[in-house]
């Protein structure tokens, strides 16, 4: 093979691995040149915030970039009236007044920033409407007006862009935040049940519950995404809450386990269910795995029978624990660690319906379809 033939096979190579990436990169390069060129023409003061919007707004998914535009469009009107109006409410001809009347602004907008990010764009607005009559002589209503018309040209284009444009769906990235998260709690499952049998530190167990959250937190975040392109029907697919339910539901169950696995089971119990219960965690971790990889492929749901299975068998030895009296010289604090485990565990054996149910959803989907 010529070289030339293999920079073409690796750059073909390189365009498949990167094609989001790609994408988004042409989304972001023509929806700043499309505002530019349309600022231009409206005549507008300053077309730089104009594109600035553009490039913010503009996302991996058409989701995310729907509700950036919205979002930051809200924070910019609400910057801009509060701010223009206490510009021209209070006098500022002196640097002493245009500092107090600076804190007036941005003490109120950053508080209301921290408790709706829909306004993290508020305070930012507010100091610009305010401070830029100073450098241009004009009002701070012309300000404030410039301010809304820009970002609305930004964040309309950025928008449009992102819908017609190479459009990513969320409801991909779902199913890929879902799979990661269950392939997180197999690998979650299979560590708490080993602490059950033997020592298990403080450290490694917030490791364990933390790498699960950061991928739930992921999947809450596309989740809302894909149910934006639902809500504005620019995407069809199923609803994500169940999935996100049920995800979180797991994610319960595994913190029971982990609090019941701080320390090892007490003997003479943990001899009797060692074997028993790492059978039934291997299969659940199986199952989770089995179940991540379903869906990604948009396949039926994988068997379960080794699951069930495993479960029931440890409920039998459970009980046949508790009637031949081995839990009674027992602390109380191990018997509840104890009945703790087989709550978590029937928890669990119950998700897992859910999880069948929600794969078999995505299945009969099929690759989620865009809207023309």
């Amino acid at each position: 093979m010529s070289r030339a033939s293999r920079l073409r096979v690796e750059l073909r190579g390189l365009l498949r691995r990167r094609r989001v990436q790609i994408a988004l990169s042409v989304r972001v390069t023509v929806a700043a040149l499309t505002t530019l060129v349309l600022a231009q023409l409206l005549e507008l003061p300053l077309p730089l915030w104009a594109v600035m919007t553009a490039v913010i707004v503009t996302h991996l998914s058409v989701g995310r970039s729907l509700k950036a535009s919205f979002d930051y469009l809200v924070g910019t009107i609400g910057g801009a009236v509060y701010g223009g109006a206490v510009a021209v409410l209070i006098p500022h001809a002196n640097e002493i007044a245009l500092l107090a009347v600076l804190a007036a602004v941005v003490g109120p907008l950053a508080f209301i920033a921290t408790i709706h990010s829909r306004f993290s764009a508020a305070p930012i607005t507010g100091i610009i409407v305010l401070l830029l009559p100073q450098l241009t002589h004009g009002s701070a209503i012309a300000s404030a007006s410039d301010r809304i018309i820009e970002v609305a040209l930004g964040g309309v284009v950025g928008a449009v862009v992102s819908v017609i444009l190479l459009p990513a769906n969320a409801h991909p990235l779902v199913v890929g935040a879902a799979a990661r998260t269950l392939n997180e709690m197999a690998r979650a499952l299979e560590e708490l049940l080993a602490g059950l049998t033997k020592s298990l530190d403080v450290d490694a167990l917030h490791r364990i519950q933390d790498g699960i959250g950061q991928a739930l937190v992921q999947m809450n975040e596309v989740g809302a995404e894909a149910e934006h392109e639902r809500a504005a029907g620019l995407a069809v697919g199923p609803d994500t809450g169940p999935t996100l339910r049920m995800l979180l539901r797991l994610r319960h169950d595994l913190v029971m386990i982990g609090r019941a696995a701080a320390h090892p089971l007490p003997e003479p119990a943990r001899s009797r269910l060692e074997a028993a219960l790492g059978r039934a965690g291997a299969a659940i971790a199986d199952y989770l795995r089995a179940s991540a990889a379903a869906l990604q492929a948009r396949r039926g749901s994988p068997m379960r029978d080794r699951a069930d299975a495993a479960l029931k068998a440890y409920a039998v030895e459970m009980e046949t624990v508790r009637r031949e009296g081995l839990t009674r010289n027992l602390s109380v604090e191990d018997v509840e660690r104890l009945f703790a485990l087989g709550f978590a565990l029937q928890q669990i054996h119950s998700n897992l319906t859910d999880l069948e149910r929600c794969v078999a959803e995505w299945a009969g989907d099929g690759k989620t379809q865009a809207r023309s």
